[in-house]
């Protein structure tokens, strides 16, 4: 498989070092619209570089484009490969809008190519222990969830990025960029979201979305969910998500279960009392081990090969921008939000 990248920022250099990293895959190019970035990383990943999107989605072969732009690109960037005919991989989030999210499903529909979205927690192995326990009935009734992603970025992590921190291209602030992962691991586990409470604020950075924000979420099947989201908590600590069923608790902390308290502790979850591991994520972008990214282009690729959905694919990708459209929009009304769930 041959995969061009869009994109010439950090997330994209990440997701062209996971490439290298899966036997078989080949990369073919990268377009960005800064010169100097993009023909460094073509340098460094031995691809051909582009400044023009057209020459770029023409360039042959290549089956798969990754886009890591900013987030307010990835539509009209996966509409446009979609119709050349490549699959398409976007970074989180899928759209920073559940209208332009749907056009870019129905873009790839048309075009009948894959749609995947990097979301590499859904491939974390403690995360897949935590989602077959509750799949398999262990964790019993869904209970309560809680998300808390309470980190802290830089002023220039702002104020260096022409993007970052935007209603247009960010989309949002620290739910939207940050805290997304863990929303998306708390609809996948728990399932649909009947209805949010938002409040945000904007604390300490001097930008135009929120560095801080708490939501409630009322989930279909009864149970309840906060989820707490911040670049404003400073030094920054460790994601963390806790589910609770009527049979126990899990906790994740960063990538690994921390704690394992159920009435019957399944032989097979081995993650049970390991410590929890550390993380740069809390107070940094950068991303220094690709092996989660590289699982999800393994994956995406399987799902092409196979005529399969990827462990993320457009309309799973759908439903944070879903929800997160409802929590800002409960966040300016001060009212609760019914989210369009498609």
């Amino acid at each position: 498989m041959h995969i061009g990248f869009i994109g010439a920022g950090g997330i994209t250099d990440t997701h062209m070092r996971a490439a290298r990293s899966v036997p078989g895959v080949e990369i073919a190019a990268v377009f960005g619209a800064n010169r100097e970035k993009t023909a460094k990383l073509a340098r460094e990943h031995g691809a051909a570089a582009y400044d023009d999107v057209d020459r770029f989605l023409a360039h042959r072969p290549m089956e798969i484009v990754a886009i890591g732009s900013p987030s307010g690109m990835h539509g009209e960037q996966g509409i446009a490969a979609a119709r050349r005919g490549l699959h398409v991989l976007v970074e989180k989030p899928l759209e920073v809008t559940t209208e332009r999210a749907d056009a870019l499903i129905a873009a790839a529909d048309a075009a009948g190519v894959r749609l995947g979205v990097f979301f590499q927690d859904r491939l974390r192995p403690a995360v897949r222990d935590m989602k077959r326990t509750i799949d398999t009935g262990r964790l019993g009734s869904p209970v309560m969830i809680s998300g808390r992603v309470k980190w802290y970025r830089v002023p220039e992590y702002y104020t260096g990025s022409k993007w970052r921190g935007t209603p247009a291209l960010d989309g949002g602030g620290a739910l939207i960029n940050q805290a997304i992962h863990t929303l998306d691991l708390m609809i996948w586990m728990f399932g649909p979201v009947a209805r949010v409470y938002g409040a945000a604020a904007t604390r300490v950075h001097r930008i135009d979305v929120e560095d801080t924000l708490t939501a409630v979420l009322e989930f279909e099947s009864g149970a309840l969910g906060t989820i707490e989201a911040a670049t404003s908590i400073y030094p920054g600590y460790k994601r963390r998500l806790e589910v609770t069923g009527s049979e126990g608790t899990l906790i994740l902390e960063h990538d690994a279960l921390s704690a394992v308290d159920l009435r019957q502790v399944p032989a097979d979850l081995n993650h049970a009392g390991t410590p929890a591991d550390t993380t740069a994520s809390a107070s940094s972008p950068i991303v220094s081990d690709a092996s989660a990214h590289a699982r999800v282009i393994e994956d995406f690729i399987a799902a092409i090969k196979n005529k399969t959905r990827p462990a993320c694919d457009g309309r799973e990708g759908r439903k944070s921008v879903a929800i997160i459209d409802a929590i800002y929009a409960s966040a300016r009304s001060h009212q609760p939000v019914v989210p369009d769930n498609g």
